[in-house]
């Protein structure tokens, strides 16, 4: 006869980093379901967000931030799940993830899937970066212009 032995796993649930980061989105979709919300309260949650970072997700965030209003200044400035983004139409289409905020390695630049990047049958959704060259820059300005067409 053959013992069963019950192997029970602990299931940690989210982190509260992300129920932190659910809980911000919650607020930002109740906020945009009220009439009167403007782009530049929109704008100005979002610049308050980036002033919230550590140094390093605050630098590249605001490098981000002048790349895509001078790239794509019909791009609404807005957050989405508590980090800067930038959408049409309520919709978030890009948006950028500081490390310190998931305890990553490094921040992001990510791109949702309205956006059409696409590049045969597989491509890249995120970018890491760590700093900004001026190549990067160059590229993120032509990932940006993809995006926001």
């Amino acid at each position: 006869m053959t013992t069963q032995t019950k192997t029970t796993t602990k299931h940690t649930g989210f982190t509260e980093a992300e129920k932190a980061a659910m809980k911000e989105r919650a607020a930002e979709l109740k906020a945009d379901g009220k009439k009167g919300a403007k782009k530049a309260d929109d704008l100005q949650t979002q610049l308050d967000k980036i002033a919230e970072m550590e140094d390093a997700d605050r630098v590249l965030a605001e490098r981000i931030h002048t790349i895509v209003t001078t790239v794509a200044p019909d791009l609404d400035a807005k957050t989405w799940y508590g980090m800067p983004a930038y959408g049409r139409n309520g919709k978030a289409i890009l948006f950028f993830k500081p490390a310190a905020k998931f305890g990553a390695r490094y921040a992001t630049l990510g791109f949702n899937d309205g956006v059409r990047l696409d590049d045969g049958t597989m491509w890249p959704t995120e970018y890491a970066i760590t700093t900004l060259t001026d190549a990067d820059v160059a590229t993120v300005e032509a990932l940006v212009r993809r995006a926001a067409g």
